[in-house]
């Protein structure tokens, strides 16, 4: 079954995150999942958002998408992530055709 991972940031610190940002691709493709977008500009269609960028990542199953969040190389850079911004991340199934 398909996972995404969804993360709404708001930044407070530019120069943290950039230090994250900048080393996120290069820990990222060392596992099993699919960027699908990083946007600093969504359009909300219902409600107030007053984050800044949206990220939209998937993995085949849970077990991927929990060895990238949990692998030591993703440990070494999220500090970069908690310094600069607050981001609430959410993991959400995807319909499995076969269902």
């Amino acid at each position: 079954m398909t996972i995404y991972i969804v993360g709404q940031i708001k930044i407070r610190d530019r120069a943290e995150y950039d230090l994250y940002q900048s080393k996120f691709m290069d820990v990222f493709s060392k596992f099993n999942g699919t960027l699908l977008s990083a946007d600093f500009d969504p359009e909300s269609l219902a409600g107030d958002w007053d984050k800044d960028r949206i990220v939209l990542m998937s993995f085949p199953s849970r077990d991927e998408a929990m060895a990238w969040a949990q692998s030591d190389d993703y440990a070494e850079i999220v500090p970069h992530r908690i310094a600069g911004a607050d981001a609430t991340v959410l993991l959400a199934k995807g319909f499995d055709e076969a269902e």
